[in-house]
């Protein structure tokens, strides 16, 4: 099992940056890719970035490609998602999920977090 607490939510104005944490516990972190997903209100959820865990690349989303940087530090067992440039279409409740394989897609990773808001006022 790996436990996933997000953290680092919040209220931002258009144009501003949040940093998102994920802290994991349990089974070896560094053996899962971490990914990030979005939520927003009626719509589905969509992938956002996704680390690995062996080498560090990183895949990020078309929308927030250039904006949005994903890093991990192995020792703290914590995943980020440094989030510059903000738009109001970002506002979503954010979720990190780790996986066994570098994946894009929801089915493919075996545990989620709770959640976190962004909410990005125009």
């Amino acid at each position: 099992q790996v436990q996933l607490v997000e953290s680092g939510g919040g209220l931002v104005q258009a144009g501003g940056s949040l940093r998102l944490s994920c802290a994991a516990s349990g089974r070896t972190f560094s053996k899962y890719a971490m990914g990030w997903f979005r939520q927003a209100p009626g719509k589905e959820r969509e992938f956002v970035a996704v680390i690995s865990w062996s080498d560090g690349s990183t895949y990020a989303a078309g929308p927030v490609k250039g904006r949005f940087t994903i890093s991990r530090d192995n020792a703290k067992n914590t995943v980020y998602l440094q989030m510059n440039s903000l738009k109001a279409e970002d506002t979503a409740v954010y979720y990190c999920a780790a996986s066994t394989r570098l994946g894009r897609r929801g089915y493919e990773y075996d545990y989620w977090g709770q959640g976190t808001q962004v909410t990005v006022s125009s």
